[in-house]
């Protein structure tokens, strides 16, 4: 049975999409999340709890594409993981790391 792990508000016409994901571990991580979904577009803020695994968007787009951005760069839905996408994150984590 799958679960959708995130949840949607709307206020004042803005979407805050709120996603549980999985291999957030450190600053770097939070680093590359934070970059990645800025650059999109409609996004207006973005949020991430490192020890609750949640990514936070605040937006005028809907959240499937957000899902997807952070599915490519190694942090999937809770529930989703897999070796690749464990070896994404680190890949995801160094460069965050670089960045910052």
């Amino acid at each position: 049975m799958m679960v959708n792990l995130y949840y949607n508000l709307t206020f004042k016409n803005k979407m805050i999409h709120t996603i549980e994901v999985e291999n957030i571990k450190c600053g770097g991580c939070m680093n590359s999340i934070k970059t990645a979904l800025q650059q999109m577009e409609g996004v207006q803020e973005v949020n991430i709890d490192k020890d609750t695994e949640t990514v936070t968007i605040e937006s005028d787009s809907d959240i499937e594409p957000f899902i997807q951005k952070l599915n490519d760069l190694g942090y999937p839905q809770k529930g989703n993981n897999s070796l690749l996408k464990k070896a994404k994150s680190y890949v995801s984590c160094a460069v965050g790391n670089l960045k910052s």
